[in-house]
């Protein structure tokens, strides 16, 4: 049985940061066997095995807000940004499971935890974002069909 190489390839970290560079992208993600590796300019590179990736969600690790991101203290409104759930990924957000159709939450509802709060579209599959706790919806901070960043408020839960 051949011994894998220990640690991740820099080389190729070095070449999609460079593809960045000259594109003009803002992000880019490679699969190779069971590795994952993502690219950002507004973020640090993550790398980890996909069997530590559960479906659409990442690790608690990775899905601590962005170092750039707004202050902890509050969020427009004056609310405390630990209530606010936060986008786990880059892409579109969308607050009805179709065009048209009634929105998944309206300010005002309240929400159980689990239930799909909104859909994230990124590289055009849908991911269900399910509300981390229960609670009252209290703002809505994005629009429908917005794209969003990585670490971004969306919704504040109280």
């Amino acid at each position: 049985m051949a011994d894998k190489k220990p640690g991740i390839d820099q080389a190729l970290i070095r070449d999609l940061a460079n593809i960045l560079k000259d594109t003009d992208l803002t992000e880019i993600e490679v699969e190779q066997d069971d590795l994952r590796i993502r690219v950002s300019r507004n973020g640090t590179p993550v790398a980890m095995p996909m069997a530590a990736m559960p479906g659409y969600q990442l690790p608690a690790a990775v899905t601590a807000p962005a170092p750039a991101a707004a202050p902890a203290a509050a969020l427009e409104g004056g609310h405390n940004a630990k209530n606010a759930v936060t986008a786990p990924m880059v892409g579109t957000a969308y607050l009805a499971p179709a065009p048209g159709a009634r929105p998944f939450i309206e300010v005002g509802a309240m929400v159980k935890e689990g239930q799909t709060i909104l859909i994230i579209e990124a590289m055009k599959t849908m991911n269900q974002i399910p509300a981390p706790r229960s609670g009252k919806i209290t703002e809505i901070l994005v629009q429908d069909a917005a794209p969003v960043e990585f670490g971004e408020p969306l919704i504040v839960i109280e």
